[in-house]
């Protein structure tokens, strides 16, 4: 029998000695977690550590692997939330955003065209009167000009915008192409924004994906509560700076075309009217930090990008003297008056802030707005003890999994059927150490596709054995036997275990939430099993029968 190569066996005892020491963290999974904590936040604070976290740092010395599998939900417990955006929020900010283009467009044509004026319509619609339709064509030529080209593959060559007569008006609305392209980025957008909010809040491993047209599916392990996560994530935190036309204590008041009233934060029963299109919004802020103001009380300051400072600043050239309204949420929390020309483009906000709360706000702000509301269509809170009870289930069905293919291991193959589970154990401490490795999450059917590839481990060994059983009947020699065995058996189990791993791709590449989780763990396992049967497996038996050199063996 020709051996394995001295390189190739040190390579086999390395990656078996990684594995090993890199699945052994996840045993003892809460010490290990507390030590990395205690690790990010101390390296946070820029090495400053209190006593509890220098306690939580020594529970797991520093020398040894540290990476830890991540639970899912369904083991960890947390929150589920099923949102739906609302899309059709963008179409209504669009044709706000593009009235004083339309009206400075039309300025040029007043002699044709006489005063416009925007009409009352439906949200998402521009309806633009004129007071001499004569020049109605002219002024839909001008009008047309503000479009542009749609940026999608399906879209080209179509404007962004439609525009119509009907009687004394002009129509504008977003064209059926660019609609879709908006539906897709508000998807696209409100997916990211959650997705950077959820990660400042400090929270492990968040599924967050879009189901459907108009659907994000947001699970997130090791939160509180669904009500939790809703305060971080629904939240809109939607700050614009409003010119104000008056200040009322009547809620009922009449706010005027394109006007609203809004209700003061911090003075009760006091509300403010307000021009509906904002001077500046918060997409233009490029950086918010809590901060405290002159009194040293907490507050937020902000900074403006280019364009939003231009703006900021020509508004308050050209209003000192007139109150302005700060608006986040639809309240007011506060309306300063303008007292000189702010050309910087940095400001504070003010208000009844905590610390706490001048922190989320900061974090709310710099991860952006969200670019529609969203409806919450389903929210479920998953306790911890119900992790763990699923962890306990998993647990019990891999020990008895484990246990059963042991035990017919050795009473069908003997010391050969040791080796082969001695390689098992190997092989599933190599899928620990690489779900380890990559911060892959284990859920449910994550443990039971670690189950399953128990199964599948072994029998790559039958496979192996009964081939080396053949041999023996036909008289070769233990050696002989051996190395034939595994070679004339790969051929089949490479079939097999090439067959499988194309489903698991393909079960990754169509699934979502549970299925993935069961096809990363089959695949890995498929791919871990190959290795430890092969080689692993070979390499044991060979050592074997250089210690003893037997004469005869019984397979």
């Amino acid at each position: 029998m020709q051996g394995t190569a001295l390189w190739k066996r040190i390579l086999i005892l390395i990656i078996c000695g990684w594995g090993i020491a890199a699945a052994v963290p996840n045993l003892f999974y809460a010490q290990v977690e507390r030590h990395n904590d205690a690790a990010a936040d101390i390296e946070l604070a820029g090495g400053t550590a209190t006593a509890e976290q220098s306690a939580a740092l020594a529970e797991w010395p520093s020398v040894l692997p540290s990476a830890l599998m991540n639970l899912g939900l369904d083991l960890r417990g947390g929150a589920h939330l099923l949102a739906e955006v609302q899309v059709e929020d963008v179409y209504k900010t669009r044709m706000d955003a593009m009235w004083p283009d339309v009206r400075d467009a039309l300025r040029d044509l007043r002699d044709q065209v006489g005063a416009v004026r925007r009409a009352p319509s439906p949200d998402g619609v521009l309806r633009v009167t004129l007071e001499n339709p004569a020049g109605m064509a002219a002024a839909l030529d001008a009008v047309r000009a503000l479009g542009s080209s749609v940026v999608t593959l399906t879209g080209v060559g179509q404007s962004t915008i439609d525009v119509t007569a009907e009687g004394n008006d002009i129509v504008v609305q977003l064209s059926e192409a660019e609609r879709q392209a908006t539906d897709e980025r508000t998807l696209q957008q409100s997916l990211e924004i959650i997705r950077r909010r959820v990660d400042q809040a400090g929270t492990r491993e968040p599924t967050i994906q879009r189901q459907g047209e108009d659907r994000v599916l947001i699970q997130v392990p090791g939160i509180g509560s669904a009500q939790e996560l809703k305060d971080v994530i629904g939240t809109t935190a939607q700050l614009t700076f409003n010119a104000v036309i008056s200040r009322t204590t009547d809620a009922a008041a009449n706010p005027g075309a394109r006007n609203k009233i809004l209700p003061s934060q911090d003075e009760e029963g006091v509300y403010y009217i307000v021009e509906d299109t904002p001077v500046v919004s918060g997409e233009d802020l490029v950086d918010a930090q809590p901060s405290f103001d002159q009194n040293g009380k907490p507050a937020v300051s902000f900074r403006f990008d280019t364009t939003g400072a231009r703006k900021f600043g020509d508004y308050t050239a050209a209003n000192i003297g007139a109150p302005f309204a700060i608006v986040l949420d639809d309240e007011v929390i506060s309306a300063p008056v303008i007292q000189s020309h702010i050309p910087g483009g940095s400001g504070i906000i003010t208000g009844t802030f905590s610390v706490e709360e001048s922190t989320n706000l900061a974090i709310l702000l710099r991860a952006g707005a969200l670019p529609a509301k969203m409806t919450f269509l389903e929210e479920r809170t998953i306790g911890p003890e119900l992790g763990q009870d699923s962890i306990d289930a998993g647990k019990t069905a891999a020990l008895i999994g484990m246990v059963a293919v042991a035990v017919y291991m050795i009473a069908s193959y003997g010391a050969f059927g040791v080796m082969a589970n001695l390689a098992l154990a190997i092989n599933i401490a190599l899928i620990m150490a690489v779900l380890s490795a990559i911060g892959a999450t284990l859920t449910l059917p994550g443990i039971a596709g670690i189950v399953l590839t128990m199964g599948m481990a072994v029998d790559a060994n039958v496979l192996i054995y009964e081939r080396i059983r053949e041999e023996l009947r036909d008289g070769a020699n233990p050696r002989r036997a051996v190395e034939a065995g595994f070679e004339r058996a790969f051929s089949a189990i490479m079939d097999s275990n090439v067959t499988g791993f194309l489903t698991a791709l393909i079960m990754f590449w169509l699934g979502s939430g549970p299925v993935r989780g069961f096809a990363v763990t089959l695949g890995l396992g498929i791919i871990t099993s190959l290795f430890t049967a092969v080689y692993v497996t070979r390499l044991i038996v060979e050592l074997w029968l250089d210690w003893k050199r037997p004469k005869t063996i019984v397979v």
